[in-house]
């Protein structure tokens, strides 16, 4: 707002100069002695409506920001690569293993999955062993891997393709 007062002003002393220099106001009098005064007179008003103009503050106070409820935000886009679904089933084109960031150093096992939207993803399959081979079917849910990057979805065992952990006796 403080931008668009100052082109206001900007814009009012432009025209103030260019109808006194132009002599508008001076062709319409005769006499030299009038022109002066009313050129001094159109100064002195000129300056002083400038000067109101520039202590006028056009942004709001913080009190009025708070009764308001502040600016408004833009929505910040999901993270979510469902499109807003918990679930999505898809078709493992390969299985990989991915090694975390710096501190961690056990591999995990990840496969790559195409979802029915499709999208082409890199999914973490949990748990102990897996027997996950190409064109079996997952389903998927949303949670990433912290440590290591590009796995944004991980695979829920027990249903589809991907059985439950098996017990180890």
């Amino acid at each position: 707002m403080n931008y668009l007062a100052r082109s206001v002003i900007n814009f009012a002393r432009t025209c103030i100069a260019n109808s006194i220099q132009g002599g508008s106001l001076v062709k319409r009098c005769r006499n030299n002695s009038s022109q002066v005064n009313i050129l001094s007179a159109t100064r002195i008003c000129a300056s002083t409506a400038l000067q109101g103009l520039e202590q006028i503050r056009f942004g709001s106070t913080f009190m009025q920001i708070h009764r308001r409820g502040g600016p408004f935000h833009k929505r910040k886009p999901s993270k979510n690569p469902f499109d807003g679904q918990p679930f999505m089933k898809g078709i493992v084109l390969k299985t990989v293993i991915k090694k975390p960031k710096k501190p961690n150093s056990a591999n995990r096992k990840c496969v790559v999955v195409r979802l029915s939207n499709g999208k082409e993803m890199t999914a973490y399959v949990p748990g102990i062993g897996h027997n996950l081979q190409e064109h079996n079917i997952v389903l998927c849910r949303n949670g990433r891997l912290r440590d290591t990057p590009g796995v944004k979805i991980k695979c829920v065992r027990g249903k589809y393709d991907l059985p439950h952990v098996a017990k180890n006796n």
